[in-house]
């Protein structure tokens, strides 16, 4: 099983994100904002599918793993 990034800290390579964003803009933003691997893998392994927000992504990382 994949280790889960830290909640917050993948809030805050999340910032700036303009919701409803898809699975590539989270990717990206993160990687443009300097995420680890552990993050922008988990980012990798969601559904590609439309979030709403924060919340909704940290609830579809957690059940990727």
């Amino acid at each position: 099983m994949a280790d889960a990034p830290n909640p917050i800290q993948l809030q805050k390579h999340l910032k700036g994100v303009d919701y409803p964003a898809g699975k590539s803009d989270l990717v990206r933003t993160a990687r443009d904002q300097g995420a680890d691997d552990t993050i922008v893998n988990a980012l990798e392994r969601i559904p590609d599918r439309q979030y709403d927000g924060p919340n909704a992504v940290s609830k579809a990382v957690t059940e990727a793993r």
